[in-house]
């Protein structure tokens, strides 16, 4: 599932080059998760202001309301620049929304179905609300916290690696990132994050920061099929520390990297280096 850096990746992959277009027409394949919300046709003639990110979802602001994006479990945003949008394939069975504008075509490629796209009139529709209104922290600005990030693990008894992909503390710290950060702060996955103390709290904070920014210097993680805008893939996860590497020799012990399952997902640690 593209998290944080891979949506930050696509964002600036494409926010400068649609950013004023107008919109000529818009193409809708299948249903995705959510409806549009509105007339496709209803979007033509206003213009691209900008690209946000909250989160996971995109925030493409127009003259008039926005559209909300999420890439789901295996989505990727392409950009075609103007001129070269005659030599565009039509839109196969996996492409789900075209929008053509004077400066380009942005398509939402998605076999599985799972993200979407959403017009909003503002971010304070009752959509907006539902989708945004309950995400934590951004954790590459300053409004993430090291203060309020521990009172919100003491006020949860959930094990740590939980709360962090719950996203209502802090937004984007998926899977890959998660285990990653717990392990560059030498906590154990399980531990309940109301039993972290305010400096080991301050460690996670700050792991969690340079986990994220080293992944967007690498253009996020490519499991499967993640590619941004430009159809570039991301290489974070060829440098992984415990990610992916069970059995392997952890890189600061030598001991095997270990895998459990919490939830539905495979967490990654290692036991001596990540021992509380």
């Amino acid at each position: 599932m593209p998290e944080l850096p891979e949506v930050e990746v696509t964002r600036l992959s494409f926010a400068d080059r649609i950013a004023g277009a107008k919109v000529l027409s818009v193409c809708m394949g299948k249903p995705l998760r959510w409806p549009l919300d509105t007339d496709a046709q209803s979007l033509v003639g206003r213009r691209v202001t900008g690209v946000r990110r909250r989160g996971k979802y995109l925030l493409l602001d127009l003259s008039q309301g926005l559209l909300l994006v999420h890439l789901g479990m295996s989505g990727s945003l392409t950009f075609t620049p103007q001129a070269l949008a005659a030599a565009l394939p039509q839109p196969g069975p996996h492409d789900h929304f075209d929008m053509y504008t004077t400066q380009g075509v942005l398509r939402l490629h998605d076999p599985r179905r799972f993200g979407a796209v959403v017009y909003v009139p503002n971010e304070s529709a009752s959509m907006a609300q539902k989708l945004l209104g309950s995400l934590g922290m951004e954790p590459l600005t300053e409004a993430f916290d090291v203060t309020t990030f521990h009172a919100g693990l003491k006020a949860r008894s959930a094990a740590i690696k939980q709360v962090l992909l719950a996203g209502d503390l802090v937004v984007g710290v998926g899977n890959i990132y998660a285990c990653e950060a717990l392990f560059k702060a030498g906590i154990r996955p399980t531990l309940a994050a109301r039993r972290i103390s305010k400096p080991r709290a301050a460690k996670l904070h700050e792991a969690i920061k340079m986990v994220l920014a080293r992944a967007l210097e690498q253009g996020g993680s490519t499991l499967r099929d993640f590619s941004n805008a430009r159809g570039e893939t991301g290489y974070f996860q060829l440098e992984t520390a415990v990610y992916g590497r069970a059995g392997l020799p952890c890189k600061q012990c030598k001991q095997p990297v270990r895998v459990l399952r919490q939830g539905q997902r495979s967490t990654f640690y290692c036991a001596i280096c990540q021992s509380r």
